[in-house]
């Protein structure tokens, strides 16, 4: 039976995620195909790598440095999320917190990252093989949000974040094959998502790239919907949801170290769902 896990990334929120994917290591629990979008092909990533603790860090340490994010990083780099300080500074084999990039590679399972093509609109899932040591900039374009970020570009295409064209990707998860699927949220199952400030991005991007502001208006619909045919499939038996209660307070660009690691121990806690799930 081929197994999947889909975390859908959201942030300062993915510590949830990452709470959830430390009790799997802790308990040895491995999945065949691993599907990350946004901050949650990060958390994959380590979760491949065999680096308990390591997402940990980077939400309640290095996300609160000017360096990671901040007003500088975009008055200077026109980034607010220093993307290359993440995934290059840190993550890079000389960095404070390298990926162990040979463990992910060896592991078996397949590992899927969604980003957007930002012209076609249309998501593209890079693979383990389009990583390379000390190059994470997959990570950075499924990372890449509009109006927080430029598109990042990768062999002459631009990327946006993955959310926009693939938000939940469960669907992606069964045509690979996978028979059973755990799905991670990082807000609760029950409260639908608002469109928030997708209209007022996609109005500053539209004139560039048109399709990429459409599904910035159309993003909150999809991933409505994605949810509710998640809870069907787990209806089904086929699929786990595994979502918080409550966020502790956490957003999308949090800088709490206190609330983030609450909402990463209530993630830890939920992980025992999968031993009950799996059995």
């Amino acid at each position: 039976m081929k197994t999947g896990l889909v975390d859908v990334g959201g942030g300062m929120r993915g510590i949830y995620a990452a709470g959830v994917l430390d009790f799997c290591l802790e308990r040895h629990i491995a999945f065949d195909c691993c599907i990350g979008v946004s901050a949650g092909s990060a958390n994959v990533a380590s979760f491949l790598a065999g680096q308990k603790g390591r997402n940990f860090r980077y939400y309640t340490q290095y996300s609160l440095r000017r360096e990671y994010m901040g007003m500088g990083n975009f008055v200077r780099l026109h980034n607010y999320v220093n993307l290359q300080y993440s995934y290059g500074a840190l993550s890079n084999s000389d960095g404070e917190d390298p990926l162990d990039y040979a463990a992910m590679r060896e592991n078996p399972a397949q590992f899927l990252i969604v980003a957007e093509e930002a012209v076609s609109g249309k998501p593209h899932y890079f693979t383990k093989d389009d990583i390379r040591q000390d190059d994470y900039r997959v990570l950075m374009a499924s990372s890449t949000l509009p109006g927080v970020n430029r598109p990042f570009e990768i062999g002459g295409t631009l990327y946006y974040d993955g959310a926009l064209a693939d938000p939940v990707p469960i669907e992606k998860a069964f045509a690979e094959g996978c028979e059973r699927v755990v799905l991670i949220l990082t807000k609760p199952a029950n409260v639908l998502r608002q469109p928030g400030k997708d209209p007022l991005f996609a109005r500053w991007i539209r004139k560039s790239y048109p399709r990429s502001a459409q599904n910035l208006l159309k993003r909150a619909e999809r991933y409505n919907a994605s949810v509710a045919r998640a809870k069907e499939y787990a209806r089904q038996g086929r699929l786990l949801l595994i979502a918080p209660e409550n966020t502790e307070g956490v957003s999308t660009l949090s800088r709490n170290s206190a609330d983030m690691e609450r909402l990463y121990h209530r993630g830890y806690r939920d992980g025992e769902q999968i031993l009950a799930w799996f059995s």
